[in-house]
């Protein structure tokens, strides 16, 4: 949907002088306040978040974030504030406009792509699993973001915040900077106030990657915790949904949505006192200024009272990359096909995507093409004893003898690294750079993983990570907002055309 149809959408045509004062920074809990005050409505903070998307997103700096509004918004919040008048709210997101990424299935007026040209045309029939649940919290879905098409896994030399139906995503903290993903759109959505806060999706590095480099905080929690129903796959072994927020306390409380459980005891500023924290020096020591800014950050850590083991050996660390990827392949062609014929798409299986692709390529591919598409049709079934003992094999390193071990080697409470950054400059001619911070690991573990804001290098933000062992969200959250609380690294963004190395 149009910005300018939203707008004509809405009660008088425009946005109106009433509401929040300014939508920017808002935290979740200050809005659920000012509604549940009577200051403004949801209608209002509709209102207020579209003519930001304009000023910003889709005008002004051009972020292009948003990739398509939600046609039903209005009456969406219209429905809930009326709720909230004869009933009361159904819970802290009631009446609360949040974006989620172009990969999850929503059964309403509003396209699910993947950001592809060939996934343009019927909705899907039915909400994806975590949709059904921030429907009924009473969420309003203000529309969907922009992303790395298909979650970035279609070429070896793609960019990303880069789709064909979308465009190119771009930094709000330097235009010229790329925004890393695929949940590039939700992660610079969040960090210009776009929305409250917003839905990312990750097989490795998607949320933590973004959020780092858009400083945001992001979560990606235990495999398993989010349903993965309705999300366009790659990977079901490793794929999870999670939220994306401006602060440790949104974030949590919008984990605690998706999950069904409750994170408010993890909101402790004395979160770290006494927990031992392992770190893994070989996702910072390249670079120098990264380097110097994670020895200020493990300086705040041990402050806070965490004993911080320095180093922690990982010996698998550099050698997951190759046969994850490979796995991916598999795992991409078999779950997709799945995907597809249970939604009934237009395009049927992997196949006619990439037959779409080459017949589309002034389209679909002007910058780069679709290798590892290419690499996944020709793989066979998931049933093949070659993808089973690379399964196997992946989770002897990346658990028993990867995070597993460390944490039980060093009797660990979590382990900490550089989570990503900062922000590379756009280049179609040379794409994206190699992966620098510390997110394979417990993407191949399937185990949580949380950033939060560290500080800057040259004008651009960089996030530090805390993840360990599975179903560990308290206490990464814990660790998370302890941190976040002493350090205050987070600052807005100033959308400048560039930055000075």
């Amino acid at each position: 949907m149009s910005l300018a149809a939203a707008l004509h959408a809405a009660p008088g045509g425009t946005p109106d002088n009433d509401g929040p004062e300014n939508v920017v920074e808002a935290t979740l809990t200050a809005l659920q306040e000012g509604l549940t005050l009577s200051h403004f409505t949801s209608v209002q903070l509709v209102e207020k978040y579209l003519a930001r998307i304009a000023e910003i997103d889709k005008s002004g700096p051009r972020l292009n974030a948003v990739i398509e509004l939600n046609p039903d918004a209005f009456a969406i919040a219209r429905a809930l504030d009326q709720e909230r008048a004869g009933k009361g709210p159904r819970g802290p997101l009631h009446g609360i406009p949040i974006l989620i990424k172009d990969n999850i299935d929503t059964a309403d007026r509003m396209m699910t792509t993947a950001g592809s040209l060939s996934l343009v045309g019927p909705p899907a029939p039915k909400d994806a699993g975590l949709v059904t649940r921030l429907r009924q919290a009473g969420v309003v879905l203000l529309g969907k973001t922009n992303l790395s098409e298909w979650a970035n896994f279609r070429s070896t030399h793609s960019t990303s915040g880069w789709s064909g139906r979308g465009g190119q995503t771009r930094s709000p903290y330097a235009l010229d900077r790329n925004p890393s993903g695929s949940s590039s759109g939700s992660a610079v959505a969040v960090a210009a106030s776009l929305c409250a806060a917003a839905i990312g999706t990750e097989t490795d590095g998607s949320i933590i990657s973004p959020a780092s480099i858009s400083g945001i905080v992001g979560i990606k929690p235990t495999v398993g915790m989010i349903p993965g129903s309705g999300i366009i796959p790659i990977s079901h072994r490793q794929d999870t949904a999670g939220p994306m927020a401006r602060t440790v306390a949104d974030a949590a409380l919008l984990l605690g949505v998706l999950t069904g459980a409750s994170y408010g005891q993890a909101l402790d500023r004395r979160g770290l006192k006494g927990a031992r924290i392992g770190v893994l020096r070989q996702s910072f020591d390249a670079h120098p200024d990264v380097a110097a800014l994670m020895e200020s950050a493990l300086e705040t850590i041990r402050r806070l009272g965490a004993q911080v083991i320095d180093p922690v050996k990982f010996p698998a660390y550099s050698k997951l990359s190759a046969p994850e990827s490979e796995a991916l392949l598999w795992e991409f062609k078999a779950d997709l096909n799945a995907y597809l014929a249970a939604r009934r798409a237009v395009m049927k299986s992997l196949g006619d995507v990439i037959d779409f692709n080459e017949s589309n390529r002034d389209r679909e591919m002007p910058h780069f093409g679709q290798e590892l598409m290419l690499q996944a049709e020709a793989k066979g079934p998931l049933t093949s004893r070659q993808y089973r003992s690379l399964v196997s094999r992946l989770d002897q390193m990346s658990r028993q003898n990867g995070i597993d071990r460390a944490m039980s080697d060093h009797n660990l409470d979590a382990l900490a690294g550089m989570s990503d950054g900062p922000a590379d400059l756009i280049d179609y001619a040379k794409g994206d750079r190699p992966d620098e911070g510390c997110c394979t690991p417990a993407a191949v573990a399937g185990y949580p993983h949380i950033t939060v804001p560290a500080g800057f290098v040259s004008g651009l933000p960089v996030g530090i990570s805390f993840f360990g062992s599975p179903r560990t969200e308290v206490k990464l959250i814990r660790y998370a907002y302890a941190f976040e609380q002493e350090s205050h690294a987070r600052r807005p963004p100033e959308y400048l055309p560039s930055v000075k190395p």
